[in-house]
């Protein structure tokens, strides 16, 4: 089973196609440029690289967050479109849980972490157990020092993956993942998604939707004025 797997959640950006399990080809993309001027040359040149044709991909796999909420946005109109234009089916899958397969082949408790700014991170906890990725934790938005009372449950390695495990380690102290598996994978995608995948777990392009943990910052700060304006009209 071939797969088109794509994440757009963060600064990093990677697609992969993979055929059962084996990665056939992978691009990374982290300049900071746009999402929108980098994913489709990147899609493009990883099916090239593989010599896969759309057509041939049985299913395609996205990170819908959470993250950027501009990035994610991205990556999951570039999925809709996709099954849309091919007439073919997606399954969404969650970034902190893509993350924790950078760490599948690391016995350990994998904490994926992502600068959530506000002094919070999204994260989650699974455990990496002979190549097996079960989940222990759902996906949250904590204060750091909240995480870190919440991984003192656990035992076992600790290792922080995502944009956030610098920040992590250096306020709880417990190991990050290295450069090469820190951030988003393509591939990492399409493998958790192989894990978990099922014909009723399949979306159409219109089904595929963005998870956010917070409210996006323009409806926060909308939500913040309007709050002010009603205690000051009831003051």
């Amino acid at each position: 089973m071939k797969v088109l797997a794509i994440d757009t959640s963060a600064v990093c950006a990677s697609a992969a196609v993979t055929e059962n399990g084996r990665i056939l080809s992978e691009s990374s993309v982290n300049t900071g440029l746009t999402h929108s001027r980098t994913l489709l040359p990147m899609i493009d040149s990883t099916l090239k690289n593989a010599e896969i044709q759309l057509s041939d991909i049985d299913f395609f796999a996205c990170s819908v967050g959470p993250g950027s909420f501009t990035g994610v946005r991205i990556g999951v109109a570039a999925v809709k479109g996709l099954c849309d234009g091919l007439g073919k089916k997606a399954m969404p899958v969650s970034t902190l849980e893509a993350l924790a397969y950078n760490l599948s082949d690391r016995d350990c408790i994998a904490v994926p972490v992502m600068d959530a700014r506000c002094q919070q991170v999204y994260c989650a906890v699974f455990l990496n157990d002979s190549g097996t990725v079960t989940r222990l934790m759902e996906d949250s938005a904590l204060k750091i020092d909240d995480l870190g009372e919440k991984l003192k449950e656990y035992e076992g390695e600790i290792i922080f993956v995502g944009d956030g495990a610098e920040i992590c380690h250096k306020a709880l102290g417990y190991k990050k993942a290295g450069a090469s598996s820190v951030y988003q994978r393509g591939s990492s995608v399409a493998f958790a998604a192989e894990s978990n995948y099922s014909e009723d777990r399949l979306l159409s392009g219109a089904e595929i939707m963005p998870t956010y943990l917070r409210l996006p910052q323009a409806e926060r700060e909308l939500k913040a004025k309007a709050l002010k304006k009603g205690e000051a009209d009831n003051g």
